[in-house]
């Protein structure tokens, strides 16, 4: 039985994913990652750069005898998302990642795995290292900054790349292909307000939301899991409107396309109402426990005097009470989760939005939600709502990052050499799907128009959360498929 993942098979694949492991990558600060991808290229004596935005793009000739085959580019993202629990220690600019094999998966501890998108830029370095891999032209795109800003594939240059087809390894679920995604939005809030002083005859408390499972903000919306941000305002909202509670401060969530496992606040509790206040948040608090029982079962609510030497220090006094109202009822206005299944394709989301992170802290609120659509005028929609929300708050709105999805082609070349190969394979067709999230295809298509494209990859569950696991034999029958593929590659 292995006890390390470099010990699996396919040895080549864990063996680079392993490496990875060890390079501290979250998004924005995956420059290590960038570098050792690069020198990986150069030891192998191929073609390697980065280019000025900082995207790694190595390039491998053909086998011997296929030079007649269309050239491929295998692409897929270097950064992570940093996610871990609340009673892990990790640095995620300084640590690496530690992995263990619980039965057919691998996981991290108390941490994102990074196999979003560790193991597709794994595969594409296995095909660069290896010598019994029959294949076209190769080119390897990987790209940066991917979770937080798609900073990368937005940047890239048209007319770097040479391959005529594009095959991204961000996928997650093996024996599905696919062949569109949605685009997205990110929403900001950014107010301000003045401090009340500390008030007189006040107990102060910490609050906290947590243990809620989270996840990937495309992938898992549709599961319906709990919001930590909304149900903490749910709560506070009780708090402030019904027993004369001062809000000092209140934070949730911490990237923009993860759905938020925990909010915290502290408050100012008037003296005599601690005890009634408390058995009236357990009680909506277990109101919420029964809502979320089938997604959040290990939803926790926290309730308690504040063991700090002071909760309030640098005179940042509390929110004002209307302030803090209207605030706590625009979060719970803000359109979250599913708001539009497609009509086109059974089962799939078009268009979502995540109340990511909200903080109201020392004079300043701000809120960034993440919106997604397969349809641009249904997110430019959502957009109106949602800014309505927060206007009607007296708060100012804007909006960045903004990227158009990838419509799919059911006649891609491509996609019909992949059917075809699986099939051969395993016997049966692999499931052809779009997926509601925020693949670099449909900005990469948009650089490059004449590329044929397509996606797949093995089997995760729960990227962007600590409970991200990468399931052991999806990994090798991908790695086998991929090997396929670009042998039976059409001819250019």
């Amino acid at each position: 039985m292995a006890t390390s993942i470099k010990e699996l098979d396919p040895q080549i694949v864990w063996k680079n994913f392993y490496e990875l492991t060890r390079i501290p990558r979250p998004s924005k600060n995956e420059g290590k990652a960038a570098e050792y991808v690069c020198e990986f290229g150069r030891k192998l004596g191929l073609e390697s750069f980065r280019d000025e935005i900082g995207n790694v793009i190595i390039r491998k000739p053909a086998t011997p005898g296929l030079e007649h085959l269309k050239g491929v580019v295998l692409q897929g993202h270097l950064d992570m998302v940093p996610q871990k629990n609340a009673d892990t220690v990790h640095d995620f600019d300084k640590d690496p990642i530690e992995t263990w094999i619980d039965g057919e998966w691998v996981r991290a501890r108390g941490t994102t795995l990074g196999a979003d998108n560790g193991l597709g830029i794994a595969m594409a370095l296995s095909v660069l290292e290896s010598d019994d891999v029959r294949h076209g032209p190769i080119e390897l795109l990987a790209t940066i900054d991917e979770e937080t800003g798609m900073t990368g594939a937005e940047n890239l240059k048209p007319g770097v790349l040479k391959g005529d087809i594009l095959i991204n390894l961000d996928s997650e679920t093996e024996g599905e292909l696919y062949v569109g995604c949605a685009g997205g939005l990110t929403a900001c809030v950014d107010d301000t307000y003045e401090p009340v002083p500390e008030p007189e005859g006040y107990s102060c408390y910490s609050f906290a939301v947590k243990g809620f499972k989270g996840g990937h903000s495309g992938m898992d919306i549709i599961l319906c899991r709990g919001n930590a941000n909304k149900l903490a305002a749910r709560l506070l909202y009780k708090a402030v409107s019904e027993f004369g509670v001062k809000l000092i401060d209140m934070e949730g969530g911490t990237l923009q396309n993860a759905i938020p496992r925990e909010c915290f606040a502290t408050v100012y509790v008037p003296a005599g109402k601690e005890t009634e206040l408390t058995c009236a948040l357990e009680a909506e608090f277990a109101k919420v426990k029964a809502e979320y029982a089938g997604t959040d079962p290990d939803a926790a609510f926290v309730f308690e005097p504040y063991s700090g030497e002071c909760c309030c220090e640098d005179e940042c006094g509390y929110v004002p009470d209307t302030y803090a109202l209207a605030c706590l009822r625009a979060i719970l206005a803000c359109p979250d989760g599913v708001d539009r299944m497609s009509d086109s394709v059974p089962g799939l989301v078009e268009t979502s939005n995540n109340l990511a992170m909200v903080k109201i802290e020392k004079g300043e609120f701000m809120v960034r939600t993440l919106l997604r659509s397969s349809v641009d005028s249904a997110k430019d929609f959502l957009a109106l709502k949602l800014a309505s929300v927060f206007e009607l708050a007296g708060c100012n709105v804007s909006f960045t990052g903004g990227y158009s999805g990838w419509a799919p082609n059911p006649a891609s070349p491509i996609l019909k050499t992949m059917k075809e190969v699986y099939g051969r394979l395993y016997g049966k067709e692999p499931a052809v799907m779009a997926i509601h999230a925020g693949l670099e295809c449909g900005i990469l298509g948009g650089t490059y128009p004449e590329w044929d494209m397509i996606s797949f990859g093995p089997t995760l569950l729960s990227p962007h959360s600590p409970d991200e696991r990468a399931n052991i034999p999806s990994v090798a029958k991908s790695w086998e498929f991929l090997k396929a593929v670009l042998e039976a590659i059409p001819s250019k």
